[in-house]
């Protein structure tokens, strides 16, 4: 959801809605960012139960935490939230994979959105660049969440 051509999405209609983050512990400051935004979008969305927060050591043991949240019948949604930045070996491209299949198949496999608000960049300013920080361009956190929120508010229909 970056750029131009970005959906408006409908996150009114959310109030009774529970939602858990994960959050990762790597690049504090980055990742505070990431979940004081999708803080925020909570407050937008009017959620009145007040999220569970779930912090893990790294990016790779996201999908574990959302898999037992999203299987515990507890959550309307999960958001995922973290940062790999490239360093100079091959690691990047498989923690970056292996996040994102993992996340992926918790998402399909239970029916509950996963908001991926993982960033995956080159270097730390991009990180910033989509962080929520003042100055940054874009708010990952925020989005990841309202997008969770939006296909929970969706799916609600079906159930």
């Amino acid at each position: 959801m970056s750029g131009a051509g970005a959906p408006q999405l409908n996150i009114s209609g959310a109030a009774d809605l529970r939602v858990a983050i994960v959050s990762t512990q790597w690049h504090v400051a980055l990742a505070d960012a990431l979940l004081a935004g999708a803080l925020r979008a909570v407050v937008d969305a009017g959620i009145t139960a007040e999220p569970t927060i779930v912090m893990v050591p790294g990016a790779f043991e996201l999908p574990v935490a959302a898999s037992v949240l999203a299987r515990s019948g507890t959550f309307d949604a999960v958001v995922c939230l973290g940062l790999v930045i490239r360093g100079g070996t091959p690691h990047f491209e498989y923690v970056c994979q292996g996040v994102t299949n993992g996340i992926t198949q918790v998402s399909v496999e239970t029916g509950i959105p996963i908001g991926f608000g993982v960033l995956t960049c080159d270097n730390e300013q991009q990180a910033f660049d989509r962080s929520g920080l003042p100055g940054s361009k874009e708010d990952k956190g925020h989005e990841a969440m309202s997008a969770a929120i939006a296909t929970a508010l969706v799916l609600r229909q079906f159930r």
